[in-house]
């Protein structure tokens, strides 16, 4: 184990999660000039916190383990997998509840869905937000190997 850590993959996951969501909450006030606390647990934006998430795990494992164990392969599907689901169905479905909310916006008041709660529209990643967070995720699971020294 990496310099005492009990669970590597598992802190460096969850560091890199935590460095991908606290980035995005300083672009929102960078940008927007303004604090926006829901950013912490906000899904869609850069970089990508399920990318950084689950490739700082199958770094980390990879690490651990051995780059051709099963259990680095098992991590790397999962991460193929959800960073795949990230730019591909959920950023289409984002789009398509963009769509919705305007259709919804343009009905007359007297329709019954006149009044229906907007659908959240960000929900995917467009690919560089994904490869950001992949490439945070990686650099976690490496300087923390580092940081904490190796086997």
């Amino acid at each position: 184990m990496a310099g005492g850590v009990v669970n590597y993959p598992l802190v460096a996951g969850l560091i890199a999660f935590a460095l991908a969501q606290s980035t995005k909450f300083f672009t929102t006030w960078y940008k927007e000039k303004r604090w926006d606390a829901r950013q912490f647990i906000a899904s869609g934006g850069m970089p990508s916190s399920h990318s950084a998430t689950v490739t700082a795990l199958a770094v980390s494992v990879g690490i651990q383990e051995g780059f051709r164990s099963a259990t680095f392969a098992t991590s790397m599907i999962l991460a193929c997998v959800v960073m795949h689901d990230a730019f591909g169905v959920r950023l289409h479905a984002g789009k398509q509840a963009e769509v919705l909310n305007q259709i919804v916006y343009e009905l007359p008041i007297e329709h019954p869905l006149a009044e229906t709660k907007p659908l959240r529209e960000i929900l995917g990643h467009t690919v560089p937000q994904v490869v950001a967070g992949c490439i945070l995720g990686i650099l976690t699971a490496v300087v923390m190997l580092l940081a904490l020294g190796s086997y």
